[in-house]
């Protein structure tokens, strides 16, 4: 069986610095990490997890709580979270809350009891840091949960601006925004108040249109999309706050003879793969999701090593323009 100073041997560096690859302290370049890595493939060798947590008091395991594993932004997002927690040498637990409250705080006592190295975290719940002391590497993902844990986000007020200016410039005069429930403090909120405050002044009618609960929770949006649009009649602009609730409006459009964009211009929101799967294809709001995931996997680094984050960082969005909107 492989030891520690085999690879040290194999890979041409001190067991030191091998001990430091492993437990991921202090600045080790990446060619000296891939030497070491594939020093250990050849050898076969397997790190003694239960030894390394012991010594260091935590696992390489990183916990991501995420409310759904069917919404296409989780799943992307899970893609890139082990994606960068692996290049650091951690692996991820995922746990799926289903938006349950209670599910959350048991998957919190769960991962802390079986010594995580840091948790990230993505739900709506505000009160988040009544359950970490200050010094627990946690980090708040795609929206804020209070004003003491780390948070990482995307512009999503930004987000309402370039949807509304889109609209706007293609001539479109009466605007609904679709959203998830206003019973949360969600993301969407911060798009909403960026949709309204832009359609003011564009000069043009922004009307908002919150889904209920059920519908949030259930991602049954097509009969709220069909009141939506015969309750509000004329409206030529549609701001979709995620890519699911814009796919969903192509379907309900083309059942009743709407056509997009003809008829209606649509912007979505997340640009996930759906976006591209869709006829037509969804112009939509570019949230940068594989850059939230690696800030928040270094920011759990950076806290394991002592260092200070941002309390809350901000990633810019971009347009995406598609044929769900006409070209200007």
């Amino acid at each position: 069986m492989a030891t520690l100073k085999d690879v040290a041997e194999k890979s041409g560096v001190t067991v030191t610095t091998v001990s430091r690859v492993l437990n991921n302290r202090g600045y080790i370049s990446e060619k000296t990490k891939a030497k070491v890595y594939a020093a250990m493939k050849e050898l076969n060798y397997q790190p003694n997890e239960v030894a390394r947590a012991m010594t260091r008091k935590y696992t390489n395991i990183i916990g991501i709580i995420v409310p759904s594993l069917l919404h296409p932004f989780f799943n992307t997002a899970l893609n890139f979270f082990e994606k960068y927690a692996s290049q650091y040498g951690f692996k991820i637990m995922v746990c799926n809350s289903n938006r349950c409250r209670e599910k959350e705080l048991e998957y919190i006592d769960m991962l802390k009891s079986n010594r995580v190295a840091g948790i990230v975290l993505c739900t709506r719940s505000s009160d988040m840091d009544l359950y970490f002391d200050t010094s627990f590497p946690v980090i708040s993902f795609e929206r804020m949960v209070s004003d003491t844990i780390p948070g990482v986000i995307c512009d999503n007020y930004q987000g309402g601006v370039l949807a509304v200016q889109c609209l706007a410039n293609s001539g479109r005069k009466r605007l609904l925004i679709l959203s998830g429930s206003v019973e949360y403090h969600l993301p969407a909120d911060d798009r909403i108040q960026g949709f309204v405050d832009t359609c003011k002044k564009s000069g043009v009618e922004g009307i908002v249109c919150p889904s209920s609960e059920r519908q949030f929770e259930n991602r049954d949006y097509s009969v709220w999309i069909e009141n939506a649009l015969t309750d509000n009649p004329g409206v030529d602009g549609i701001f979709a706050t995620s890519d699911v609730i814009a796919a969903q409006v192509i379907q309900v459009c083309t059942a009743k003879g709407i056509r997009i964009p003809g008829d209606i211009s649509l912007v979505g929101f997340d640009d996930v793969e759906l976006a591209t799967l869709t006829t037509p294809r969804l112009t939509t709001i570019h949230q940068p999701i594989e850059e939230m995931c690696r800030y928040s996997i270094q920011s759990i680094v950076q806290k394991l090593n002592g260092e200070t984050v941002p309390v809350k960082m901000i990633l810019p969005v971009s347009l995406v323009k598609r044929e769900s909107t006409e070209n200007t």
